[in-house]
């Protein structure tokens, strides 16, 4: 998994053998069971999560209905806002599958930054192309239909379709599981 990641920080600048060795030396490599909860709502946290294998979802729980606002695979962030605002969390985020996932903190980025400066600039790309994509995904939910969604979601991220649960998939698009199987239903007899 070490090669996954180091791989991806390779795709936006040179990792010498030196920074390789830190980042192995910060111990932030983490394999977690599918179902592990990683943030519950009202828990306090610093932690945030890279995902190199597996799948999160982040989730809010309404009137004893969770409402799936996110799921994270291969090379996503995860960045908590209760991180940023240091407030309690006001959602979950919960493993959906087995998951191998980085584990950091404010201030080990911080020592990685004093220590080689070059990763403040692959935090911010990062960044800002994560603050685009997001914009992007919030603007076409709001703008779209059911059917529409789904369809976004099947050219953009099929995967999810075999490995999140229908009823998760449900939420995170709007809908009633039952009204995802009639949509699939219609796709499959319209094509």
């Amino acid at each position: 998994m070490k090669d996954e990641l180091f791989n991806f920080i390779s795709s936006y600048i040179s990792i010498t053998d030196e920074e390789k060795e830190a980042i192995i030396a910060l111990d932030v490599f983490r394999s977690v069971k599918k179902g592990t909860v990683l943030l519950r709502e009202g828990q306090y946290s610093d932690q945030g999560y890279f995902v190199l294998k597996g799948c999160l979802r982040a989730y809010y729980e309404i009137d004893g209905e969770e409402k799936t606002t996110a799921f994270y695979t291969e090379m996503d962030p995860v960045l908590p806002h209760c991180v940023i605002n240091k407030e309690p969390s006001r959602y979950y985020i919960s493993c959906v599958e087995d998951a191998v996932i980085t584990v950091g903190n404010p201030e080990m980025e911080e020592e990685m930054y004093r220590k080689f400066p070059k990763f403040e600039i692959i935090c911010r790309a990062f960044s800002g192309e994560m603050l685009a994509k997001q914009q992007i995904d919030f603007d076409e939910f709001k703008t779209s239909s059911p059917e529409q969604r789904y369809l976004n979601l099947l050219e953009k991220r099929p995967d999810l379709i075999q490995r999140v649960p229908q009823h998760q998939l449900a939420s995170y698009l709007g809908i009633k599981p039952q009204s995802l199987s009639r949509l699939k239903r219609r796709i499959l007899e319209n094509s």
